[in-house]
C-alpha cells in the first residue's frame, strides 16, 4: 500500500471553494494526510512544487486549471520526480483532465488518489514541457483572448463565443513541417500538437492522442478558400468533419520553420519563435487516471 499522504497546490482563486474544502476533509477522515498550500501570485506554483518535493511528498495534487496542471507537471518532470500528480480540475476549460475521463467533483476526483499512478508522456517544445496541448494559428489567438469575465459567465462555451466574434481577423501562417516520414509545407489556418485531445474548452484536435504511446498526435487545418466553414468545423466541438479539414500524423519529433514567427499556446501559456522543435517525452511523468481512462492505450480499445 503507497504512503497515504499527500500535498494540494491550490490555486487562490480556488481558496474559498467550499466543495474542494468538503472533499479535502472526507479524505481526510479516509486516513489521508492531505496538506494544502495556495498560491497567490506568479512562480508560487513552481516554489510550492520544489517545496513539497524537497519535503518528501510522494504525491502532489495539482487544483487549478489546465495552466496550474501545466505549471505542476512541467516543475515535476524537469525535477525528474518520482512522485506521483493527481488532478483535481477546477478550471474553466480543463482540456485535459475532461479527455482522460477525470470528474469535476472534487470528491470523486480526489477518490482517484487511491488508483494505481502510472507514468505517462510529455511533450517539450524549446525546453518548455507540456501534459496536455500546443495550439498555435486561430485556435491560439481564441484561448488567448477570450475574457476571465466570458469565461465566468459561459465556461468552455466563452471560446466558442470569442471565435465567432473574431472571424473577421483570421488570417493564415505560412509553415514547415517535418518529420519522421512527415513532410508538409504551406498555409494553415489552425495547428495542434497534442499529448492529449482537446484544448481551447473541448475542441478535439487531436482525438486519437494517448499519453502512454511515446507519441505526439499532429493535427494541421490548412488554409481553404472557405474560411468561415473551416473555422465553423473547427469550433463546433464535433470530431465529425476534422478528419475533411486537416493533415494528420503520429510522432516522436516534429520540426516547424515559420518565417514570419508562430504564435502558440502550450497550455494556456503562450510563447512564439521561428524555429521550434517538439519532442515526446515517454514516461515522465506518474499520474493517478481513471482505469479504463480514453488516454491510455488499454482504455481506448
Amino acid at each position: 500500500m503507497h504512503e497515504r499522504k499527500a500535498l494540494l497546490i491550490l490555486h487562490g482563486k480556488q481558496a474559498m471553494n467550499e466543495e474542494v474544502r468538503a472533499a479535502v476533509a472526507a479524505r481526510r477522515e479516509d486516513g489521508w494526510e492531505l496538506a494544502v498550500r495556495v498560491t497567490w501570485e506568479a512562480g508560487d506554483t513552481q516554489r510550492l512544487v520544489e517545496e513539497a518535493l524537497a519535503a518528501g511528498y510522494p504525491t502532489l495534487i495539482a487544483g487549478g486549471g489546465d495552466g496550474t496542471l501545466r505549471e505542476v507537471a512541467e516543475t515535476m518532470a524537469k525535477a525528474q520526480s518520482t512522485a506521483s500528480l493527481a488532478l483535481l480540475p477546477l478550471g474553466t476549460a480543463n482540456d485535459f483532465a475532461h479527455a482522460a475521463g477525470i470528474s469535476d467533483n472534487p470528491l470523486e476526483a480526489l477518490a482517484l488518489l487511491d488508483t494505481p499512478a502510472r507514468p505517462i508522456d510529455m511533450g517539450e517544445v524549446d525546453g518548455q514541457w507540456f501534459l496536455n496541448m500546443a495550439t498555435g494559428g486561430f485556435g491560439s489567438n481564441v484561448t488567448a483572448n477570450t475574457s476571465e469575465d466570458l469565461k465566468r459567465v459561459l465556461g468552455g462555451a466563452a471560446y466558442l463565443l470569442t471565435g465567432l466574434t473574431r472571424f473577421a481577423e483570421v488570417r493564415s501562417a505560412f509553415g514547415r513541417f517535418h518529420g519522421p516520414d512527415f513532410a508538409w509545407e504551406g498555409e494553415f489556418l489552425a495547428l495542434g500538437i497534442g499529448n492529449g485531445r482537446q484544448a481551447g474548452g473541448g475542441h478535439p484536435l487531436c482525438p486519437k492522442a494517448l499519453v502512454d504511446d511515446g507519441l505526439l498526435d499532429i493535427c494541421i487545418v490548412p488554409a481553404a478558400t472557405d474560411v468561415v466553414g473551416t473555422l465553423g468545423t473547427l469550433l463546433s466541438g464535433g470530431i465529425n468533419g476534422l478528419d475533411s479539414i486537416s493533415l494528420s500524423a503520429r510522432l516522436p519529433w516534429l520540426e516547424i520553420e515559420a518565417a514570419e514567427g508562430l504564435d502558440l499556446n502550450l497550455d494556456g501559456e503562450p510563447m512564439e519563435n521561428h524555429r521550434l522543435r517538439f519532442d515526446a517525452r515517454p514516461g515522465a511523468l506518474r499520474v493517478h487516471l481513471p482505469t479504463g481512462s480514453p488516454l491510455l492505450a488499454e482504455g481506448d480499445q
